[in-house]
């Protein structure tokens, strides 16, 4: 089955500030901590909210302490003021797009306009709406109901900002023909317009949309409606359980699209979802394919393999002997560490990867094993190569074992944050990328009598940095889990935009190193070929950007078998200087 998931699903601006300042108001600001009225029109979120202590309040109370949020939908100002004067701290979450139509309506209203919302009656954003436009507002759901309306002296017409275009056309279109002297304004939230218009465009090249988000949304429930407009059949779920395996199977080619409250998390959830559908169809190698291929990567085998083919790599690039010891301690170490790692941070796989979480918490022990037996059997094999290797190893073996563990006992330094390794901002990206570099390139320069240090470091260099994009790209698509449960990543230091560009210099230093290193001969020719992968990283990024996320485990796939092609290409290599 062919996936493809919209580049607009999921979070719009709006809903991620809410969701951004929710998340950090625990640790900022005064307790208990409440949001008036849902948040957001995402059941899912807004049960991750309780578990962090931020509940919803339903009425105000006389006298209170606390902090309230806003929600995202806004609230009309004299509810806001009945907050403050109830002794709640008031943090405005509203939608910076929703305040935009809240100032027009309440500067034409002051004038004596008529304000005519363009929504759903009910709907929470066009309450807060009303009561800015006062005895003047008054809401139509339809053109019917808008033509039925007297003839204002002076109107203005606005739009709910997740309004359907199709239906703001047609009341713009008529009131351009009928009411010539009303201000229609254009307030359908850009996003809104681009999330309609892909899924219009997305609903003909796929034979059946999967539309996520809460049933209560308007947003989502229109892109269910301009789906099946569009003549395909619209899925609207909620979480991944409400997917229908049966109708699903058939098919050739699904598309995701989600409500702008729809967290990315729950998109992977489904994807992750339907990528398994199809194999309870197949028999023979197409069904046992995608499964071996969902047992590596769940077991980080596969990782392991790309760590051995970069380190096979790094030693031809120093013009070092083939070690195979050298390979096996590089597959090792990547095995333990990475193992152990998600091991300990089964918290935010919650989110990121929920599969992944599963089958760590059922698998648990075998794990464990499997985890502490490959780490003590690389020590051992790098007990061979001397005492600097082994030494090497053992303190990045401690290091990595100690990084999700409590340093400072709690009675030492009580206001001090930083008491794990992991507490450090950005320190997994960093330091999976050095362990990395050092366990591929640094090992096998330290260990090889051929070896020297100042080409060994520059191979470090380049294997830390292949690392570092790989760490931080599936950083970049963990960005919303790895915030919920406080991991300060580089994406989430920097911000997914300046994430990107960080992770595109990176890509372009390790190609401009490989080249001047094997044009200087610092490398050998070996180095030309390599920009490959750097290249093809680059135009999965570039895929990424044009198209939202590809499937989930394809994509993890994809990036992972970058490490087992440089292998590949030095093997290829290899073959043709013979």
């Amino acid at each position: 089955m062919k996936i493809v998931v919209a580049k607009t699903a999921g979070f719009c601006m709006g809903v991620r500030r809410a969701v951004e300042l929710a998340l950090d108001a625990p640790s900022q600001q005064r307790q208990p901590i409440y949001t008036y009225g849902p948040l957001i029109h995402n059941p899912q979120v807004l049960g991750m909210f309780v578990e962090r202590g931020v509940t919803v309040l339903e009425e105000i109370p006389a006298k209170a302490s606390g902090t309230v949020l806003v929600r995202a939908h806004g609230v009309p100002p004299e509810t806001k003021q009945q907050l403050k004067d109830a002794g709640f701290t008031v943090i405005d979450a509203t939608c910076p797009k929703v305040v935009k139509v809240q100032s027009i309506i309440k500067s034409h209203a002051r004038k004596n306009f008529s304000v005519i919302i363009v929504g759903d009656q009910d709907h929470p954003e066009v309450v807060s709406l009303l009561g800015f436009a006062g005895e003047k507002g008054c809401v139509v759901g339809s053109l019917a109901a808008l033509q039925a309306l007297p003839a204002f002296e002076q109107a203005i017409v606005v739009a709910q900002t997740t309004q359907n275009q199709i239906l703001y056309q047609q009341v713009k279109a008529w009131a351009a023909e009928c009411r010539s002297h009303y201000k229609v304004f254009d307030t359908i939230c850009d996003s809104t317009e681009r999330r309609q218009t892909e899924v219009r465009r997305l609903a003909q090249e796929v034979d059946a949309v999967v539309v996520v988000g809460g049933k209560n949304s308007g947003n989502t429930r229109r892109l269910a409606e301009i789906v099946r407009e569009a003549g395909k059949p619209a899925f609207h779920i909620e979480t991944e359980a409400e997917l229908d395996g049966n109708a699903l199977r058939p098919l050739q080619s699904v598309g995701i699209t989600a409500g702008a409250s729809t967290p990315t998390w729950i998109i992977k959830r489904v994807v992750r979802a339907l990528e398994q559908i199809p194999s309870h169809r197949r028999y023979g190698i197409r069904s046992l394919l995608p499964r071996l291929m969902r047992l590596a990567l769940l077991t980080n085998l596969y990782v392991a393999l790309g760590a051995g083919c970069l380190c096979y790599a790094a030693m031809h690039l120093q013009r070092l002997p083939t070690s195979w010891p050298a390979v096996g301690v590089a597959m090792l170490y990547v095995l333990s560490m990475h193992i152990l790692n998600h091991l300990t941070s089964r918290a935010e796989d919650r989110y990121n990867d929920p599969d992944r979480e599963r089958f760590y918490r059922q698998q648990k022990i075998v794990l464990t094993v499997m985890a502490l037996s490959a780490g003590a059997l690389g020590l051992v094999v790098a007990f061979q190569f001397g005492a600097l290797p082994f030494w090497t190893l053992l303190v990045m073996s401690l290091l990595g074992l100690s990084y999700n563990v409590r340093l400072l006992p709690a009675g030492v330094c009580p206001t001090c944050r930083f008491r794990r390794i992991r507490d450090l901002p950005g320190s997994k990206t960093i330091l999976i990328a050095l362990a990395w570099g050092v366990v591929t390139a640094g090992l096998p320069a330290l260990s090889a009598s051929g070896g020297q240090w100042g080409v060994g470091a520059l191979a470090v260099f380049w294997a830390s940095a292949t690392a570092f994009s790989r760490t931080a790209f599936f950083d970049l698509l963990d960005i919303q889990g790895d915030r919920i449960v406080g991991k300060e990543t580089i994406p989430i230091l920097l911000g997914a935009e300046r994430g990107l560009i960080l992770l595109k210099i990176v890509l372009a230093a390790l190609l401009v190193v490989l080249l001047a290193a094997g044009w200087s001969g610092i490398f050998s020719a070996l180095a030309f070929v390599l920009t490959i992968c750097p290249i093809c990283l680059w135009a999965i990024i570039g895929r990424h950007e044009q198209r939202g996320m590809l499937a989930g485990m394809q994509l993890e796939f994809m990036v992972e078998s970058l490490f087992v092609l440089t292998g590949l290409l030095t093997f290829v290599w290899l073959l043709a200087a013979f």
